[in-house]
Order: C-alpha cells, then sequence, then structure tokens
C-alpha cells in the first residue's frame, strides 16, 4: 500500500493501517465536519523502519530495558529513502512551508476500553520539509516511551502488533484551544458538555500546564450550567519560522463567550452523533474565530448505560456492587439470573409474559445486572421502605437514595400505598410467612429444620436422569431457575424474626444497636463460618510438606492425580463434597467452582500452613472466643432489661436467644442458590459437550458464552463460535473496568460523583463490627492467590464467601462497599474482628503496609502512617 494518503481517502478498510487518531480525521473530514487538512503517514513507512531497526529482536529480548532499547535504535535508524520522498513530496503539496502539526497515531489508540491518548508524543509548528521528517522519526519513536510500553502492559496489548501511523495537519493559530467532552467525565451524565479553554494553542490545556477556564452546557437547551474562569497563568503560542514558546500571562476574564461555548457544545454533538458515543476532543479557534475540530476519541472511562424503552429519567441499582463482585457475568449467567428474577417477580404478581427476558425491573449494562428502583424511588411507599431495608445491607446506597428523592425529576408519581401493600401481602401469603413467623417465635427446632428441609428439597431437584437429552436438560434448567427463588426467600421470614427480636430487645434494655453487637459474633448455623472454620480443622490434619514446597497450580495438579498425601488427598476430597459448588464470584454460574479448579483453596490451606503458630487468632480460638462473649453481653443486656422490670427481662432473654438461633441464617439462602447453580452449570456443560461434539461450538465451556434460548436453537446446528469469540472478546473488556457505579441514572450521572470529597485524610463508612485495630493495610483487589499476615487488616472493594478464607487471619475489615448485613460485616462480626464498610475509594486511598486503626463502633479508618513503598 501507499505509505501515504490524504485524510479524504481514509475509509473504514484502512483503519488497522493508520491508527485510530488518524482514522477518526479521515471520518470527520468526509463527514463535513471542521477539520484542518492534511495527511497520514501510514503504518507501513513505520513497518519499514521498524524492520530496518530489527526491532522484532529487541522485543523479542524483551526485559527492563526494552523501551530505552527501541526507541534509541529507532531514532538511530535512517528513514528509508522512498518514506523521505513520500514526506517531502505530500508536505509540499500543503503549500510553501506552511506549518504543520505531526501527530502520532498508534493502531492500539482509542479502543474500546482503553484510550492512549498523550501516551505518544506530538510535535507542533513545524516548517519546513527536514524539520517534518525529524518529527516523523521521533513520532516513530515515541511508541516506545517508558509510560507507553507500561500502558501496553497494563491493557494487554502487544508490542509486536502495535504499528504507529503519523498524521501532518496545517496548523491552526489559535488564539483561544482546548479540549471538550461530549459527556461529564466525571459524573458520567450524557448531553452535559464540558469545555477546558485557554488561551494560545491547546497543549497548555491538554498538558496539564493551566488552570483553564470551564464550561458546562446542557446540550438538550443551551443552558450555560457552569462558568468557571481559571487563572490562564500561561499560553503556548507558535513562534515565527517554526517551534513554540511558553509565555507568562496575565487573567483577563473568561476566553469564550456563551455564544462560542454553545457554538462549541453543537459542534461536539455533531460529532458525537456520528460515532454513535460520547467523545473526547480537542478543538481551536483561530484568529479568524472559525472553530476548527483537531482532534476526537471516545471517552473510554464512561460506564455504559443499561438499554431501557421506558420513559424519562430512570434509577439503577447495582445487583454486582451488593454481590461483592465487580467483574462482568457470563452470557449463560446473565440468562440463569433473568429466569431467576421472573421467579422473584411472580411471587408479587408481577411475573413477565417471557420468563427468559426477565422482569421488567431487570436491565443489562456492562456485562451486570442492574435493577430499576424508579417506580419505588418515585411512590411514598418506596421512599419510606427502601432505605430502611437498604441501610441494612448496603448504606452507601440509601445514603444516595436519601438525596436523590430531592431531584424534581424524581418527583412522588405513585401516592397510594395499596399497589405497595398488595404486592407485600401476595408475596407474604406465597412463601408462607406469618406460618413461618409463627414457628420461629414457638418452635425453633421446627423452624430449623425447615430450613434444612428447603436444601434437600433443592438438592432433589437438581437430579437429572443419566439418559436425558441436551433439550431436556435445557428444559430442566429453566424450570429449576424459575422455582429456586421462591424457596430460598421462604428462609428469610425465620432470619428476619431474628433480626426483629434483636431490635425489640434493644428497646426492651434501652441500649442502642450499636452497643448489642457482641450479641451477633460468633453466631451458629451460618453455612459460611461453618465452611471457614471446617477449612482451618483441615489445615491442622493435612501433612504440611506439599503445601511448603509446591506452588498451588502444582498441588491441583497432584490432587487430580491423587499423589497428594493420603491424609490431604481425603481431606480435600471430603471439603469439597460439601463445599465444592463455592468459589469467588460465585453468583456467576459461568465460572467454575472450587470442585472445577482448587487451585484458591490449595492456595489458602499453604498459607494456612505457613501459620506456625497462630496462638489466640487462630480461627477456632476466635469462634470460641466470640461465642463466649455473646454469651455474656446476652447476659448483661438481660440483666439492664430486667433492672427496668422484670418481664422486659423474661422477653429480652427470650428475643436474644431467638436471634441468635436466626441471625446466622442470613446466609443460607445464598449458599443453596449457588448450590443449584454449581449443578446446572455442571449440566450445561453435558449441553456443551454435546454442541462441541457437532461443531456447534470450540468446547464445552463455549456455552456459558449463550443464553439458555441461544443453546437451544443450536440443538439444531450451525456454527457459534465467531460468536463466542466476539463475546469473550467482550466479557474480556469488561474484566478490565476499574470502577463500577453503585448506582445510575439513566443519562449516565453516577449520583455519588455529585457529593462533595471528604477531607483530606478523613475515611468514614458504616460501623459494622465493633473494636479498634491498628496494623499494616493489606489492599487486596482480587483474592485469588492473595494471603495475609495475622493482624494485617483486609483492605478490598467488596466479599463474597469466596473471601471468606481471608478473613481468618485478618486484624480487622475495610470494604469500599456493603452496610450492617452485607457479607463482609456479618463474618467480621461473628470473627469478632473491627470492621468498617462504604469507605469511599479505600483501595485507592490506603497502601498496603501503611499504619491504619479501623474503629468498627465509630465507622472511621484513620491512616496513621503510609507505606514507605508510596
Amino acid at each position: 500500500m501507499n505509505t501515504a494518503l490524504d485524510f479524504s481517502e481514509i475509509h473504514a478498510g484502512m483503519l488497522a493501517e493508520v491508527g485510530g487518531k488518524a482514522a477518526n480525521l479521515g471520518e470527520l473530514t468526509r463527514a463535513g465536519l471542521p477539520v484542518p487538512a492534511g495527511w497520514v503517514l501510514t503504518t507501513e513507512a513505520y513497518r519499514q523502519v521498524a524492520e530496518a531497526a530489527e526491532l522484532d529482536v529487541i522485543v523479542a529480548r524483551g526485559g527492563p530495558g526494552l523501551a530505552e532499547a527501541a526507541r534509541t535504535r529507532l531514532l538511530e535508524t535512517p528513514v528509508p529513502e522512498p518514506v523521505a520522498k513520500t514526506v517531502r513530496e505530500f508536505y509540499a503539496g500543503l503549500g510553501d512551508r506552511v506549518p504543520v502539526a505531526v501527530r502520532s497515531s498508534a493502531t492500539a489508540e482509542d479502543l474500546p476500553f482503553a484510550s492512549f491518548a498523550g501516551q505518544q508524543d506530538t510535535f507542533l509548528n513545524v516548517v519546513g520539509p527536514d524539520a517534518v521528517l525529524d518529527a516523523v522519526r521521533r513520532c516513530w519513536a515515541s511508541l516506545w516511551t517508558d509510560r507507553a510500553v507500561a500502558y501496553r502492559d497494563a491493557n494487554g496489548i502487544d508490542h509486536v502488533s502495535v504499528r504507529l501511523a503519523v498524521v501532518v495537519q496545517v496548523m491552526v493559530d489559535a488564539r483561544v484551544a482546548g479540549v471538550m467532552f461530549t459527556a461529564d467525565p466525571v459524573t458520567g451524565r450524557r448531553r452535559e458538555t464540558v469545555i477546558d479553554a485557554a488561551p494560545g494553542l491547546g497543549e497548555a490545556v491538554v498538558s496539564g500546564a493551566v488552570n483553564p477556564d470551564r464550561f458546562a452546557v446542557d446540550v438538550a437547551t443551551g443552558e450555560i450550567l457552569l462558568r468557571h474562569e481559571g487563572d490562564k497563568r500561561l499560553a503556548v503560542r507558535s513562534l515565527a519560522g517554526g517551534g513554540t514558546e511558553h509565555v507568562e500571562a496575565a487573567p483577563g476574564g473568561l476566553c469564550l463567550t456563551d455564544a462560542q461555548a454553545r457554538e462549541l457544545a453543537a459542534l461536539g454533538v455533531r460529532v458525537e452523533d456520528h460515532y454513535g458515543a460520547p467523545q473526547d476532543t480537542e478543538w481551536a479557534i483561530g484568529d479568524d474565530g472559525a472553530l476548527w475540530l483537531t482532534q476526537a476519541r471516545p471517552i473510554t472511562t464512561l460506564y455504559p448505560l443499561p438499554e431501557t424503552t421506558r420513559d424519562g429519567l430512570r434509577v439503577y441499582f447495582s445487583v454486582n456492587v451488593v454481590q461483592g463482585v465487580m467483574g462482568p457475568l457470563t452470557p449463560m449467567g446473565l440468562s440463569a439470573f433473568r429466569l431467576l428474577a421472573s421467579g422473584a417477580a411472580g411471587l408479587f404478581g408481577h411475573a413477565p409474559a417471557e420468563r427468559r427476558d426477565g422482569p421488567a425491573f431487570l436491565a443489562v449494562s456492562g456485562l451486570r445486572l442492574w435493577i430499576d428502583l424508579t417506580t419505588a424511588v418515585r411512590s411514598r411507599a418506596g421512599r419510606v421502605i427502601l432505605p430502611r431495608v437498604l441501610a441494612v445491607g448496603e448504606a452507601r446506597t440509601a445514603v444516595v437514595l436519601e438525596r436523590l428523592v430531592e431531584d424534581p425529576r424524581l418527583s412522588v408519581r405513585h401516592t397510594s400505598l395499596r399497589p405497595a401493600l398488595r404486592g407485600l401481602a401476595r408475596f407474604a401469603r406465597r412463601v408462607r410467612a406469618p406460618a413461618r413467623v409463627f414457628q420461629a417465635l414457638t418452635r425453633p427446632a421446627r423452624a430449623l429444620a425447615y430450613t434444612r428441609a428447603v436444601g434437600e428439597r433443592l438438592d432433589g431437584r437438581l437430579r437429572v436422569p443419566g439418559g436425558a437429552t441436551p433439550a431436556q436438560r435445557l428444559d430442566h434448567v429453566e424450570r429449576v431457575l424459575g422455582g429456586t427463588f421462591p424457596q430460598i426467600i421462604s428462609i428469610m421470614p425465620i432470619v428476619l424474626t431474628g433480626y426483629g427480636l434483636f431490635g425489640l430487645a434493644s428497646r426492651l434494655s434501652g441500649l442502642p444497636l450499636s452497643e448489642m453487637q457482641d450479641v451477633l459474633r460468633a453466631l451458629p448455623h451460618n453455612p459460611t463460618t461453618e465452611m471457614d472454620l471446617e477449612l482451618w480443622a483441615l489445615a491442622g490434619q493435612v501433612e504440611p510438606e506439599p503445601f511448603r514446597r509446591h506452588p498451588a497450580g502444582e498441588l491441583v495438579r497432584l490432587y487430580h492425580a491423587g499423589e497428594l498425601p493420603p491424609k490431604a488427598q481425603q481431606g480435600i476430597a471430603r471439603f469439597l463434597e460439601t463445599y465444592g459448588h463455592r468459589g469467588v464470584a460465585e453468583i456467576d454460574l459461568g465460572l467454575p467452582r472450587w470442585s472445577d479448579d482448587p487451585a484458591h483453596l490449595l492456595g489458602v490451606l499453604a498459607n494456612y500452613l505457613r501459620m506456625d503458630d497462630a496462638g489466640d487468632l487462630a480461627p477456632d480460638a476466635l469462634f470460641a472466643r466470640g461465642a463466649a462473649e455473646a454469651k455474656a453481653a446476652t447476659a448483661a443486656i438481660v440483666a439492664r432489661a430486667r433492672s427496668r422490670g422484670r418481664l422486659r427481662g423474661t422477653v429480652t432473654r427470650f428475643a436474644l436467644r431467638r436471634t441468635r438461633a436466626y441471625a446466622g441464617l442470613r446466609e443460607l439462602p445464598k449458599f443453596y442458590l449457588v448450590q443449584v447453580l454449581a449443578g446446572l452449570r455442571r449440566s450445561l456443560l453435558a449441553v456443551g459437550e454435546h454442541l462441541a461434539a457437532t461443531g456447534v461450538l470450540g468446547s464445552a465451556g463455549d456455552v456459558f458464552f449463550l443464553t439458555v434460548e441461544e443453546a437451544r436453537a443450536a440443538l439444531a446446528g450451525g456454527d457459534l463460535r465467531a460468536l463466542v469469540t466476539e463475546r469473550r472478546a467482550a466479557y474480556e473488556r469488561e474484566t478490565r473496568r476499574r470502577h463500577v457505579p453503585r448506582i445510575m441514572l439513566s443519562d449516565g450521572t453516577e449520583p455519588e460523583a455529585l457529593s462533595a470529597p471528604a477531607a483530606e485524610g478523613a475515611l468514614t463508612g458504616s460501623a459494622a463490627s465493633a473494636g479498634t485495630v491498628t496494623g499494616p493495610a493489606r489492599v487486596v483487589l482480587d483474592p485469588v492467590g492473595a494471603h495475609l499476615e495475622p493482624g494485617e487488616i483486609l483492605v478490598c472493594p467488596s466479599t463474597d464467601p469466596g473471601w471468606t478464607p481471608l478473613f481468618l487471619t485478618a486484624g480487622g475489615l475495610v470494604m469500599e462497599m456493603g452496610g450492617a448485613m452485607s457479607h463482609g460485616a456479618v463474618v467480621a462480626r461473628e470473627y469478632g474482628i473491627p470492621a468498617v464498610v462504604g469507605v469511599p475509594d479505600a483501595t485507592r486511598r490506603i497502601t498496603t503496609g501503611g499504619l491504619i486503626t479501623v474503629d468498627g463502633a465509630a465507622g472511621t479508618v484513620t491512616v496513621e502512617e503510609e507505606s514507605a513503598e508510596s
């Protein structure tokens, strides 16, 4: 191909050859947008010089000096004469010594999941063919700056596959220039244009060298929402003959008029509409007042909007966040939740017409689940009930919703309590809530027996005849998922009876709930606690030598080969028989269980065996001490209540006994749900094996990248391997997303981003488990392979049961998510470790090794000492 192209020649088929930025300029030129004239030296030219420089040898060698070695070699290698000739010819075509901008444009730039903006170099006001050739060479070399290499490593981009085009564009000698986002990059709100502007060339704004003026424009109305004047003490200006200079500038009022801000916003709308997604753009206004667009790339940090057909502003709540699963769900995992949610909606009398589609309140975005809370937020009943319910399990969400009700766009529409009461009455009737509560109050043994019977019934429903066809297996999957929620939720009236009586004991004794938390330590009947204690006990039984000598991967091989010592081999097998259905991110049936891949489990065992003498920090000792403290706390509360009246004391003792009996069951519905998902996963793998054998899929596991409906249709034949490849790529991209909003509006706004940031050093959240501890922090983003030394304080985004083995050695807990009844808070209380949950940005504001103090009663985290590594 030619080594140079005019912008207008660039089309979709050349995207890979010319790179992201250059391709965008070609698109914008053909769309009639005001882009300065120019041309592109394609990646073919880079390929030729990279080949001459033998860069493939340097890349293969790798090592810490890769960036410098590749950069040096490119700068030393002569530009091939055919390429140099092309550059001179195209530059001459622009005119006589025309000032140009020479800009890098990498093929890995402006990807859907990562913007490489600023990773390569730009050279402004370049004049003359020799100067252009020198700038081109330096652009090529900038593909190998330390920051560009590190950024590619972080985003999983292969160094060898990346190429660089160079854009040569007529300079706009800007009077004013800057950056424009067609959506607010902080709050996420779409169609709110944010403009940063400063006198002179845009380099001052882009590089962060100046405090610019800021404007925000509502593009629907043209209203200027914000005018903030920056000091603009520096300006970058072109020099005659080439190059730029930085000059001091005195503040002189706003550098854009309202009319210019609206004109820019209108241009931003055209660019966004052209690409179909919010854009990060650069612009300039020349001395003649003409407006130019010099750059456009996608805003990659925005969370995608849930698809909806409903009118008006909607409020969405993240299921993933509340479950502590920040990563995406597989398509089959999402499909399973739609069926589960259809069963849940049916309890309230709102079953969808098509169960596979899920109820109207369920939405998917970014391969994650969202619940539409708009109806509740806009009803009087919802505004009373919802914050109270969320305050127990998701305190930060409750605070956000309390602020949201002040938004006039979300004013009350549903004033009658009757629909809500009818739905609740229907729900209570179908799960037999009154009978369950009465049984919990009067016959605790029978109530507990009922919870066990639910598990037995679900286990029976999972059995599939050995000769079942793939179609029959899919029928079974749909049938079981549709009926699971009504079964597991029928346990909750018993659990809530325990917590309700806890509240009654508080009133009778006159003690606030925050001073009664010791009663909830070391609760019985909690399957997650029982699992953790059994794992600790297993660590005391197995032969330690293999676990100290081999990494987790080798331990897995030895276990599957039956080559571990007998006690370890048999003990692990027994443990997996009971708990093998569990795992990290276990709510997604598309992901492996511990029984599929016990690497994480064996790694935890190895960590336990490295603890020579845990002493008082041993989990069984902590649990026993917690049980004793709970008994003492119960006696003290009963005595206080009795001092206010004998009957009060009697009722308080009764209430706290029932609390102890039932509160630990909170984890049981999820335990049963995950057991069901694991069973159905095995059945779906059998369907996947059939589809792989018939050539529809590449492997059995590919079935989890289909929906239930698609898997059924695939039984008729076809080839879905390309679809699975595409979905795996999308799933992998979403796993790299670093932030998932807790609450999001349908216009993209993340309400938490609207609140004022906390004062410097002040980390506050929700009190979750009383006590105070000072110790070194251990920031953990993924529990797999993680290790905590005894006494270290676990700092993490959130938790699910896959995290809880880490609690056994933790001295305290700090979580970004959750409330007083969230999973991490419950387990922390049971282990007697201080915990604060719902601490914004804790994993970023706290560094591993730093000394912190966790006050679990006050809900505060104090950074005593930064890590030396930070």
